[in-house]
Parts: structure tokens; sequence; C-alpha cells
């Protein structure tokens, strides 16, 4: 079953054409490194909880929008490759995180093994 790496962050909402750019150019780069599936995805309908949320986990503030986004991999042993080469990739090693378009200590992430898959 695949394996799927999974990000949260907070986007500044006047950021969203720079993010986009920058999310097509990583897209491009993980897909040609090989991962099975490279998805982004902009908050829609997540409301705030009272105990915890998607705006929550990471202190949305006013103007900001939570972006969701995952990767899928054949399997763990091929995530850890694939990442190896995106890691190594030129746009990667030169990317320059003041240019950042969002505010990556709010961001999280991790790998996940495959419960369930249609």
């Amino acid at each position: 079953m695949p394996y799927v790496d999974g990000f949260v962050l907070p986007l500044p909402k006047r950021n969203l054409e720079k993010y986009r750019a920058m999310a097509r150019k990583a897209g491009k780069i993980w897909m040609k490194h090989g991962a099975l599936g490279y998805h982004e995805a902009i908050e829609d309908d997540v409301p705030e909880g009272k105990i915890t949320s998607f705006p929550q986990s990471v202190k949305r503030m006013k103007g900001e929008a939570v972006v969701f986004a995952y990767a899928t991999y054949k399997s763990r042993k091929h995530r850890d490759q694939v990442m190896k080469k995106v890691m190594n990739d030129p746009y990667m090693k030169n990317f320059d995180m003041k240019q950042n378009p969002f505010d990556g200590k709010r961001m999280f992430w991790g790998g996940f093994k495959t419960l369930v898959s249609f």
C-alpha cells in the first residue's frame, strides 16, 4: 500500500500566487525524482475547533489560509530514496528560505503508512 508524506502550513493569502508557483516547481521536482503523486490544497471548509483544528494546528492568523499538501510513494523505502534525490536537487539545495512565502516555523509534516486505500 502507498506511503504518504503529509504537510500542513499557514499561508498569508497575499502570497498565494507566489506559493502556487513554488508548489508547482516542488511538485515537478518530487515527480521527476519518483513520487507517485504530489498534491497541494488550500483551505475551503476548515472550521475553528474548540479543542483542535487545522487553523489551530498552525496558529493561523488573520489574513492566512491553511495549506494541506501530500506526496505519495510505493513504500517508506521508496519515499526515503525519492527524498534523498529531492534534497540533492539543485533547486532545493539553492532554495533561499528568506524567500519562503510562508512561516516555516509553523509548518508540520510527517510520514504515514496507509491503513485503507481504494
